[in-house]
């Protein structure tokens, strides 16, 4: 005997008008599958979700399923008043106590997913070679009982100094000693938890733009220090002005090291990365003896040793120069990799002169300190569907107009019509898309900047900027390959928290 499943959707997000029934997946009524879990949330599987299972309501069609990243499913659904409405599916994860936790499966399915995005690489496992995870979990336990052989090593140092003793001292003597010393670790406990916070959080944007991270590091740097200078202005605040410093200095080497090897890794064509590091140890250490002994030097000066607005004057004046050779040496750096910064200058050189500047010509070009967001024209990645809709006050037969548009591509662009006084896109990507899908919805948004005014409407623009794509990209491709460019490995990832599942 056939049973009619019925779903109840929990939030319904908001309806409206469409005149045309789009001929999409059919549904009689759903069924929805809320404890699938993450991993198996897959195009079929979405599609195994909605499964005939009576004659009722016989003309309601899924036209595409929108999957964020936490397992939520937002369905855009036409039905027989032909209206277009727009449910939310929350996902209910579940896990099974008994599972048995084999680590070199990979898979990880009963970490809690914020612990997991937070712990792991982004991708993880498929971005990371097999025993990636078996390494970093022995790494972890060698690095507690490092750090417990270095706190109690720290002791030992402040009692040298004369901080109590290991003899002859009285038990409070002895407790200040290791007060002192606790104090001293807890102060380099801070700062650790700086760099912490910026690996969990941050670290799937060191390999995109390795240059403007490296600056950012020197400048968070250059304020952690303005923080341990002014400990001799406020003696009895040392601990928390240290504190602050070592957690600014740690905030800047959790940006440095990560970005330090991915130009370090462009260096090692040869596959010889091990040898470029050693040598940059060499490079680093001989700088380190040299500035040492110059700073020594200049302790010993009286105007400096004497004087704190001196003292003070002087770190500025080092410190600026510092930045301006740190800027410098960042200029130099000739990437032949396409990421969204340099995307944007071949993009617009090809959009306006059919041609693209070279390696060199491009990495000069490219702004090291300002950020992506404040480039234009600005372009808004991973926005709803229901977003591009109600911004732009499409009509059915546009919506209908729109998904036939993109048929071809992995991505929905639109343009945001509520900012006529500033250019702006809005992309969201479909499943399956790829660093060239990123690379073809920036050279669309350049056509569409710099051929914006020769219509009044915004389809005849939309539908002639992908026209101009599918004639020219190739060609975009083929000047770069011969420019030197390496368009096999493009630095164009593909955003992840929202992909959208086209069903036609």
């Amino acid at each position: 005997m056939a049973m009619a499943f019925s779903l109840q959707f929990k939030n319904p997000i908001s309806t409206f008008s469409c005149s045309n029934l789009y001929n999409g997946t059919r549904t009689q009524p759903f069924k929805f599958l809320c404890t699938s879990s993450p991993q198996s949330d897959s195009s079929n599987s979405k599609e195994e979700a909605i499964q005939d299972s009576s004659g009722e309501n016989d003309k309601e069609y899924v036209i595409l399923v929108e999957k964020y990243r936490n397992g939520t499913l937002k369905r855009y659904v036409i039905d027989n008043d032909s209206e277009m409405k727009m449910f939310l599916e929350e996902h209910v994860p579940t896990t099974s106590r008994s599972q048995d936790l084999d680590i070199s499966g990979m898979e990880l399915s009963w970490l809690p997913k914020v612990i997991k995005d937070f712990l792991l690489p982004s991708g993880f496992p498929d971005t990371v070679s097999d025993d990636y995870l078996d390494y970093m979990l022995l790494q972890f336990p060698t690095n507690v009982t490092g750090w417990i052989c270095h706190t109690l090593v720290t002791s030992s140092l402040l009692k040298a100094f004369g901080v109590g003793s290991f003899s002859g001292t009285s038990a409070a003597a002895s407790a200040a000693a290791s007060a002192a010393a606790i104090r001293w670790v807890s102060k380099d406990g801070i700062g650790a938890l700086g760099r912490f916070f910026i690996g969990g959080r941050f670290g799937n944007l060191f390999d995109d733009d390795p240059k403007q991270w490296r600056m950012y590091a020197d400048f968070i740097g250059s304020a952690g220090s303005i923080f341990d200078l002014c400990t001799p202005l406020y003696p009895s605040y040392f601990l928390p002005l240290a504190s602050l410093g070592n957690l600014a200095k740690a905030v800047a080497r959790g940006l440095k090291d990560p970005s330090f090897r991915v130009i370090q890794n462009h260096f090692a064509i040869a596959g010889n990365l091990g040898d470029v590091a050693a040598k940059e140890e060499v490079w680093e250490v001989a700088a380190e003896l040299l500035g040492l002994s110059l700073g020594i030097l200049a302790l010993d000066t009286p105007s400096i040793s004497k004087s704190y607005p001196t003292l003070a004057l002087t770190w500025l004046s080092v410190r600026i120069l510092h930045l301006w050779f740190r800027y410098q040496s960042l200029s130099v750096l000739q990437f032949n990799t396409i990421n969204l910064k340099r995307a944007r200058i071949l993009v617009n050189s090809h959009v306006l002169h059919c041609t693209v500047p070279g390696i060199s010509e491009c990495n000069r070009m490219e702004s090291i300190l300002l950020w992506e967001r404040f480039l234009r024209p600005q372009i808004i990645f991973e926005i709803s569907l229901e977003e591009m809709i109600n911004g732009g006050k499409y009509r059915s037969t546009q919506i209908k107009q729109l998904l036939h548009m993109y048929k071809e591509e992995k991505y929905f662009l639109v343009v945001n019509q509520q900012m006529p006084t500033d250019f702006q896109v809005f992309v969201s990507f479909k499943e399956g898309a790829t660093s060239l899908s990123v690379f073809r919805c920036v050279w669309q948004t350049y056509w569409l900047y710099q051929n914006w005014g020769w219509s009044d409407n915004i389809f005849d623009r939309l539908e002639q900027s992908l026209v101009e794509l599918r004639d020219r990209f190739p060609d975009l491709l083929q000047q770069l390959t011969d420019a030197g460019w390496d368009t096999n490995n493009l630095s164009l990832k593909v955003p992840k928290e929202m992909s959208i599942n086209e069903l036609s």
